[in-house]
């Protein structure tokens, strides 16, 4: 693998943001597509922010660098500008439905995309054990220092899913992990393969309006819009059926709610 440019890389890239703030779309563009030509693996989301202007085409999900490189930057701040000021409750929203449907208690939980420990922590007196996974090592590393988890992994979602042999799970969580995947089917299938029967799957997502007619698409925040539809599709072609969806705010966003949904599934035995 070739090294970096890092030089080149800041300029063409500080260029692009300017060109896209400005409101020049097909500069920004050609300018984000020489970002690309100097990272391939693509550290800065180039292709995510591509695809929110509307060109080119919807990746499957973020790349994986560029999540990793974005986490482990704000993971020092990142409880204080996720829940302070962006105003995410996702898991207590978790735990307080979990609560209302009588579900649980539980032996194993996979808490995927696990950060720094927010949805470990408000469910660990609801589980016996809990794995966490996250691609962020800095985050994992604060959320080591919590001493939530039994076993904790550097590891990206949908690889950890398809490699681990460990016992499997009796609910498995998903919160802030959708908008950074685009195609579903991996994770979906991944989770199931990774559940016993009757399990509980739970994730949030952010909603992208059936009117729009396509099934995801990269949002302006550069975070990925589920429909309703889809996910419910997937949902059944993996295996499980649906206990709850729950119309919810995720967060803030400049001021704005974003509407999202908050998804209770069940693995069909």
């Amino acid at each position: 693998m070739k090294k970096i440019d890092e030089e080149a890389l800041a300029e063409a890239y500080n260029r692009a943001l300017a060109l896209e703030k400005a409101g020049d779309v097909d500069a920004a563009v050609n300018a984000y597509r020489q970002v690309l030509e100097i990272d391939p693996e693509d550290h800065g989301g180039a292709a995510v922010r591509i695809a929110a202007m509307g060109r080119g085409e919807t990746p499957p999900k973020a790349p994986d660098a560029y999540v990793e490189t974005l986490f482990d930057q704000h993971a020092g701040s990142f409880e204080d500008i996720l829940v302070e000021q962006l105003g995410y409750a996702v898991p207590v929203m978790v735990r307080q439905r979990l609560q209302a449907l009588e579900l649980g208690p539980f032996k194993r939980m996979l808490d995927l995309g696990c950060g720094t420990g927010l949805t470990g922590g408000t469910l660990r007196d609801m589980v016996d054990d809990i794995t966490g996974i996250d691609l962020s090592e800095n985050m994992v590393e604060i959320a080591h220092e919590k001493d939530l988890y039994e076993t904790l992994y550097v590891a990206e979602v949908e690889d950890f899913l398809e490699d681990n042999d460990d016992e499997p799970f009796d609910l498995v969580t998903a919160t802030d992990v959708l908008p950074y995947l685009g195609a579903l089917e991996p994770l979906f299938f991944g989770a199931a393969e990774n559940m016993v029967a009757g399990g509980i799957f739970v994730f949030s997502s952010e909603t992208l309006p059936a009117s729009d007619g396509r099934p995801y698409v990269v949002g302006p925040h550069q975070r990925f819009l589920h429909s309703e539809a889809y996910i419910r599709t997937r949902l059944a072609d993996t295996g499980f059926e649906i206990v709850e969806i729950s119309e919810i705010n995720v967060r803030m966003q400049d001021g704005h709610p974003s509407p999202g949904h908050l998804v209770i599934a069940r693995l069909r035995g």
